[in-house]
């Protein structure tokens, strides 16, 4: 039985990868869209690879957007690292990246939420 909260989630997760491929995809989010950009598809790999381990099954989802939440900080310090922003904002891409964190990591918190409501308590 699929709660409220795994819909939630499920649909946040979703919005929040499909903004992330169109936004670095079309616009760019590190450069003008080019090669630097193409690490934000370890992000994705992420979240299938978590996807298809946990089954969809709202524990493992829930650790799964955690991590995706990890890799989009971890990909926006590697830029950072590497002054891979010669042609972006700085702050544009720590907003950006707040953003997405934030909205996987919402997700996250919502599949946590429907794991507890889908375990049995017990007196």
């Amino acid at each position: 039985m699929k709660t409220t909260s795994y819909r939630l989630a499920l649909a946040v997760a979703l919005g929040t990868a499909l903004i992330l491929v169109l936004g670095a995809g079309a616009l760019g989010i590190i450069g003008d869209g080019g090669r630097p950009d193409l690490m934000y598809a370890g992000v994705l790999a992420v979240g299938l690879v978590g996807a298809a381990l946990s089954r969809l099954r709202p524990e493992g989802m829930a650790m799964t957007l955690a991590a995706m939440a990890l890799a989009q900080v971890l990909v926006a310090g590697i830029a950072l690292a590497l002054d891979l922003t010669e042609d972006a904002s700085v702050a544009d891409l720590l907003a950006l990246t707040a953003m997405f964190a934030g909205l996987f990591g919402l997700s996250a918190w919502l599949f946590r939420r429907a794991a507890d409501q889908l375990t049995p308590t017990r007196p």
